[in-house]
């Protein structure tokens, strides 16, 4: 899969790695801590939070992608998204900037042992000599649940 017109995308890191998502999908980014969190939960779903008068799941994709729980890091930041389905929150190493892409600009992800990439992935997005992983955080946050769920 890969993007079919010029498109932007907003940057973010987890573990040394740098992604994007679609700009459109993201209503605010702020430091971790600048949420009024108010409950607990699992490693991957810690809380929920509030921001601008909405409750929303927090899912650390930090946890995710170390597979193990992270310490609270004041530096981590959290990217608040509108899916199709919910409003939720991420929280990540760090938020980049915007990067504006063009089709040509992307690439197939390439398989690996012959398995087909997962279709969360929309590509790998090359910019003025930097890489990034292009999400559909939309398929991502849904895999294994029902539309409805929202993490939760």
């Amino acid at each position: 899969m890969s993007i079919d017109h010029t498109q932007e995308f907003l940057s973010f890191s987890l573990g040394g790695q740098e992604y994007g998502l679609d700009r459109r999908q993201v209503r605010e980014w702020c430091r971790q801590g600048a949420l009024d969190r108010f409950a607990n939960g699992t490693q991957l779903v810690p809380g929920v939070a509030r921001s601008r008068g909405v409750i929303m799941p927090i899912v650390d994709m930090r946890a995710a992608f170390a597979g193990h729980p992270l310490p609270h890091d004041p530096r981590s930041e959290v990217i608040v998204l509108t899916l199709s389905h919910c409003v939720m929150a991420m929280v990540v190493d760090q938020v980049g900037d915007v990067v504006t892409l063009r089709p040509d600009q992307v690439s197939a992800v390439p398989c690996c042992d012959g398995l087909a990439p997962a279709d969360y992935l929309l590509g790998l997005g090359e910019v003025d000599g930097r890489r990034l992983i292009l999400v559909d955080i939309d398929r991502l946050m849904t895999i294994g649940r029902h539309k409805t769920d929202c993490l939760v």
